[in-house]
């Protein structure tokens, strides 16, 4: 699924293509697209005309559209979900669940879905700490790219977990915007294997994987995120490149950049963890 450098790809690209704009017209091609919005096609379709899109935000991995009498449309990429930016004359996709047409005649907003995991829904803005957000996040945690993101309060946060330190940082109420690729890439960098508990860390250690995972999240973001097949594109459809970057997930059986050591994949909560063997080592291992 998309993590925060994804996410935020797709957000700037919004921002500059449909902030400002008027919605003249939706529509839904697919009700499972809106099935978090309750009431459905209609009433969805009906809020949405005539309203002017503020802005284009994100925390974290969640990304929504500010709208500008209070609402917000909240989207759920999924593993599939794609927001293009698309000439109206441009053939509809084969997988196109909604699209926003706008007042200006310009470019309209297509969300594609594939495997139709994702979708929008309209919620209410709410304030958190001064800050306004869909109401459905409101208990998400900052990001480490936020400006008022707390790396100390994130430490002692990730510290006073009894789990594994890999189950803490995708806890998104801790610290949001990390997912499965990035938690093995900052794992790596910072030489933790993540089965060590998260309340044995000393606060150095919190630390470093804590400034790993922004490292290695703003490099993925300056090359428009990972793309490991078609369906992470920007709203242009263009894919990210950061795969080619990466030193640890997906690497399995490959030489650890480091020391040399063979990538090892193991099983992790219905999806793999990769590590290397030898870098990270695992808790009550003996070197």
């Amino acid at each position: 699924m998309p993590e925060l450098p994804e996410v935020e790809t797709v957000r700037a690209g919004l921002q500059a293509h449909v902030a400002g704009r008027t919605v003249s017209s939706v529509e839904v091609r697919h009700e499972r697209a809106i099935r978090r919005h309750a009431l459905g096609a209609a009433d969805f379709t009906g809020r949405l005309a005539g309203v002017t899109i503020a802005a284009a935000r994100r925390r974290g991995k969640y990304l929504w559209l500010e709208l500008s009498h209070g609402e917000a449309v909240l989207a759920h990429l999924g593993m599939s979900g794609q927001m293009l930016v698309q000439p109206g004359e441009v053939p509809d996709e084969k997988h196109l669940r909604v699209r926003v047409r706008f007042a200006d005649g310009g470019p309209e907003l297509r969300f594609v879905d594939q495997r139709t995991f994702g979708g929008l829904a309209l919620d209410d803005l709410v304030e958190v700490e001064g800050e306004t957000l869909p109401g459905t996040i409101a208990h998400i945690g900052r990001d480490p790219m936020d400006p008022r993101f707390d790396p100390v309060a994130a430490v002692r946060a990730l510290r006073s977990r009894r789990t594994e330190i890999k189950r803490a940082l995708l806890d998104q109420t801790l610290v949001s915007g990390i997912g499965n690729i990035y938690a093995d890439e900052a794992l790596w960098r910072a030489k933790l294997h993540g089965a060590r508990p998260a309340d044995r860390l000393t606060a150095v250690q919190g630390r470093a994987v804590l400034e790993a995972a922004t490292d290695v999240m703003s490099a993925a973001l300056k090359v428009g995120g990972t793309s490991f097949d078609a369906l992470y594109v920007n709203v242009n459809g263009q894919s990210g490149y950061f795969e080619r970057s990466l030193a640890a997930y997906g690497q399995e059986g490959l030489p650890c950049d480091r020391c040399g050591t063979a990538i090892r994949r193991e099983p992790f909560m219905s999806r793999s963890s990769y590590f290397c063997p030898k870098c990270q080592r695992r808790p009550g291992s003996r070197r």
